[in-house]
């Protein structure tokens, strides 16, 4: 029997942009390690901003939102370990997964954009449902 685990598989954000000229609207592609691609759009072009910049290295800045995440991690000695994206009816959502000494905590149905934002701040990995990735691109 497959485990929910199995659902998922590992990806890297491949890249980065704008689905229009004035930057309001971001995209995201992630890619597997079999180089299936799953584009995502139709999150705000902030943070789209925020992944580029932490993906290119400057954590310098972090907005509120994040910094909450970030404060509460270390009050509570916490550290985020993975995100899992998924459909959720029409809209994607994540599962931010944390470690603590007591174990594992999940915590479920955050916006995906955000969350790949996380992701790329803290370097950890990120899962997709497998269902959500296009077939591979012939080269």
């Amino acid at each position: 029997m497959a485990s929910p685990e199995d659902d998922y598989v590992s990806a890297r954000i491949s890249y980065v942009g704008f689905a229009d000229q004035m930057g309001l609207e971001g995209v995201v592609i992630l890619t597997s390690e079999d180089e299936r691609e799953f584009p995502m759009r139709a999150f705000s072009g902030e943070v789209a901003r925020h992944i580029s910049r932490f993906k290119e290295g400057d954590k310098g800045s972090i907005p509120t939102i994040y910094n909450l995440v970030e404060e509460i991690s270390v009050m509570q000695d916490l550290l985020l370990t993975e995100i899992r994206i998924y459909q959720s009816g029409s809209v994607l959502r994540a599962n931010l997964y944390f470690q603590s000494r007591k174990g594992e905590i999940v915590l479920r149905n955050y916006r995906a954009s955000d969350s790949i934002a996380l992701a790329a701040y803290y370097d950890i990995p990120i899962k997709v449902r497998k269902s959500l990735f296009e077939e591979p691109i012939e080269h």
